[in-house]
């Protein structure tokens, strides 16, 4: 047989896969309502590339654009059911303050955000934050659909993997440990408090910026349930010295 004869077949076959090819049977009836996601990317080829995949291998509807503010203008005209932010590894702190001015929203949609980073601390920075979700870009493109169903319908996704990493390096002697509900970098600015030092005086001893030990501040009132700095010192007296332990740990 011909080389000539071989090739026909090959690209009806490429073309038929192209133009033909079944989507996946989300079991969802045609008269029920798309899930409508907002896709927040900056970048234009990657937000495409997300949307397209996202419409031909799923039952969502995707709407994207390149900030929170770009959709924030177009009002009720785009409503969402739920938002898919892509951040880059590092804390953003842009992508912070968007992704609190949507959780203070009347009707604040469920945020998850997509991220090359899969640091624990990272992510239950997020979470703290507002976020709903977290999508490392590690996962499959089936578990991050299914993460985006389980958060649309009130759950809250993060990677077991991340969790499992976390127990790993808790176990390794070398590795700095959580205290109590603290990560080790908390544990440091809580007793920082404890002595009745001031932000500047606590980010010029960690080595970090000032917004970042406001950003631990506010983290660490919020899993006690502390109004001020002086209720932080009370609540946690006894967890450095080994006398107490704090609620939840």
């Amino acid at each position: 047989m011909s080389k000539s004869l071989l090739t026909i077949p090959l690209k009806s076959a490429r073309l038929e896969s192209r133009e033909t090819m079944p989507l996946k049977d989300s079991g969802v009836a045609h008269d029920t309502p798309l899930l409508t996601v907002v896709l927040i990317e900056n970048r234009l080829f990657v937000r495409d590339c997300i949307a397209r995949t996202l419409k031909l291998y799923s039952e969502f509807n995707v709407v994207s654009f390149p900030s929170v503010a770009k959709w924030i203008e177009a009002g009720d005209a785009v409503a969402a059911s739920l938002i898919l932010c892509c951040i880059s590894g590092q804390k953003d702190p842009q992508m912070q303050q968007e992704i609190a001015l949507l959780a203070q929203r009347q009707n604040p949609v469920p945020i998850i955000l997509v991220s090359d980073a899969e640091d624990l601390d990272h992510i239950i920075y997020a979470l703290n934050e507002g976020a709903r979700g977290y999508i490392p870009t590690s996962v499959s493109l089936e578990v991050a659909i299914e993460a985006m169903h389980l958060v649309n319908a009130g759950g809250t996704y993060v990677p077991a993997s991340s969790l499992v990493a976390a127990h790993r390096s808790s176990q390794d002697p070398g590795t700095p440990k959580r205290v109590g509900i603290f990560t080790a970098r908390q544990a440091e600015v809580v007793e920082a408090l404890r002595k009745g030092k001031a932000n500047k005086i606590i980010a010029y001893e960690l080595n970090m910026r000032e917004s970042t030990v406001k950003v631990h501040v506010r983290s660490i009132m919020k899993k006690l349930k502390a109004k001020n700095r002086t209720e932080v010192a009370f609540l946690t007296n006894g967890l450095f010295n080994g006398e107490a332990k704090i609620a939840g740990s």
